[in-house]
């Protein structure tokens, strides 16, 4: 693989945001970390899809922060935007129940494909807080710098012009939270996985919220559907 760097963007203002992040000690061990696990192991997202959040989703654009932990780690499925995956690759649970809160929330029928690229391209940044894993194994590639990288776009995000809205789901995602001001709308829940959506992810109604809020800040809601 190539150095981590070279999949970033070209022409991006995230670029200005994050420089000092990018010249760091955490994001040169991270490259070097990377580049020897694309070596050896089979890495999800591939390379130049690490950062595809940050392609569809500007900076100045940015009104919606969905938070997760980390990719799929199935084959065919994590494709650098959290919680998506291409149109035609079976919803993973997750996603499954995401759909069934989206459904329930708005009164709607759940998204025919899986592709959330259009929430993106409204200004919904989909972001996990570690942005590659190994083929499956969850949480792989924790604590190997990409924390870091995330407390610091969280932390830009935090001074944005416009108050946002940041929807935290899940511990790592939840540990954010401290970081970001109580001028923005920050709605906090279980993550949507099997194991924790019955625990209070369920009936959380995070895209009623998400739009109410942003009609509170006099910006346009987001289309969910």
């Amino acid at each position: 693989m190539k150095n981590i760097n070279d999949f970033w963007p070209q022409h991006s203002d995230w670029t200005v945001k994050l420089e000092s992040h990018f010249n760091s000690q955490s994001f040169a061990a991270l490259a070097i970390y990377l580049a020897s696990e694309f070596e050896v192991e089979t890495i999800f997202p591939a390379p130049q899809n690490i950062f595809r959040s940050f392609k569809l989703t500007s900076f100045a654009d940015t009104k919606v922060v969905i938070l997760g932990q980390d990719p799929y780690h199935g084959p065919g499925q994590a494709h650098g935007l959290s919680f998506s995956v291409e149109a035609g690759i079976k919803p993973p649970p997750s996603l499954r129940n995401l759909f069934k809160e989206l459904s329930s929330d708005l009164d709607c029928r759940p998204p025919e494909s899986g592709d959330l690229s259009a929430w993106a391209q409204q200004g919904v940044l989909l972001l996990n807080n570690v942005l590659t894993v190994r083929s499956g194994a969850a949480h792989s590639h924790k604590n190997q710098g990409w924390e870091d990288f995330t407390d610091a776009v969280i932390g830009e995000l935090n001074q944005h012009a416009q108050p946002l809205v940041f929807i935290l789901w899940g511990k790592p995602a939840q540990k954010k939270a401290a970081a970001i001001d109580d001028r923005h709308c920050k709605i906090v829940s279980p993550h949507p996985s099997p194991l924790s959506a019955y625990r209070g992810f369920f009936g959380s109604r995070p895209f009623s919220a998400a739009n109410a809020a942003l009609e509170k800040f006099g910006r346009a809601p987001i289309q969910w559907v």
